[in-house]
């Protein structure tokens, strides 16, 4: 499970650092919650996302921008929305496994 992690911290370095910006310094794991930190993550998409729209922006008006960093900014929030996509997914399979669980 361990190896799964270093891969999404591998993939997304960016999600990683805007993460561990927002949270408190003296928060630690079991001090956070879940709501603070799933909305970290949304936003933290958010951002990764306005700026690959804006790099895009950039480039379309003709100013001087490497098709590179354009690329990388385009391949950086779409992957870090496809692991957003798939934490939810997850959270929706945990919860329905909840609700069919008999009383």
């Amino acid at each position: 499970m361990s190896g799964d992690i270093g891969t999404v911290q591998r993939l997304v370095p960016g999600l990683q650092s805007r993460l561990i910006e927002k949270v408190a310094p003296e928060e630690t794991a079991e001090q956070g919650k879940f709501t603070e930190v799933f909305g970290n993550m949304i936003n933290s998409v958010n951002e990764l996302q306005q700026d690959a729209a804006s790099i895009q922006e950039q480039m379309a008006a003709g100013e001087a921008v490497d098709l590179h960093q354009v690329m990388i900014a385009v391949e950086k929030a779409g992957v870090s929305m496809d692991l957003l996509l798939e934490i939810r997914n997850r959270l929706v399979e945990g919860y329905q496994s909840l609700v069919k669980m008999p009383m």
